[in-house]
């Protein structure tokens, strides 16, 4: 198949449509998420590479209600990965901040207990969820990227402390 440009697209692209569109569609009490359901973390296309479909497995995304229960339990370590003016402006209570566009993001996050819980945002989840991955690099078992970041924390009217 080829896309207006001529293009071939690639089936992984239309498996992955298929599996995102089943998770949407789930009528079960709670939504399914593709990162919480049991997918192999590739698909595999017989005309091109694989294609990644969910985190690692140290690293779990989360949405605001399950973010509320980690935020509230005093033995989870809340980062807030975002610019020191963006923090000023208001954060997760209790949050530390380690910016992850400081040139020593990764030496300043590798100083952290790796065997301890973590909930780490941002703005809305690019920066964390870049910031995850480092920390699923270094070896951090249990990490957990809020879903939408701090945008979907407020907007959900969850607290935040300026």
């Amino acid at each position: 198949m080829r896309d207006p440009n001529g293009q071939r697209v690639r089936r992984t692209t239309v498996a992955a449509i298929a599996v995102v569109g089943f998770a949407a569609c789930s009528s079960t009490q709670g939504a399914t998420r593709i990162e919480d359901s049991v997918l192999p973390t590739q698909l595999e296309a017989k005309d091109g590479p694989s294609v990644p479909t969910a985190p690692s497995s140290a690293v779990q995304l989360v949405d605001v209600v399950k973010g509320l229960a980690l935020a509230a339990d005093q033995s989870v370590v809340v980062v807030d990965v975002r610019t020191p003016a963006e923090f000023a402006e208001g954060h997760l209570d209790r949050a530390e901040l380690v910016d992850f566009n400081d040139a020593e993001f990764r030496e300043q996050i590798a100083q952290f207990d790796r065997s301890a819980t973590y909930l780490v945002y941002c703005h809305s989840g690019n920066r964390s969820g870049q910031a995850t991955a480092i920390m699923a690099e270094l070896g951090f078992a249990n990490v957990y990227d809020l879903d939408g970041g701090i945008g979907a924390w407020q907007a959900a009217g969850a607290p935040i402390v300026k």
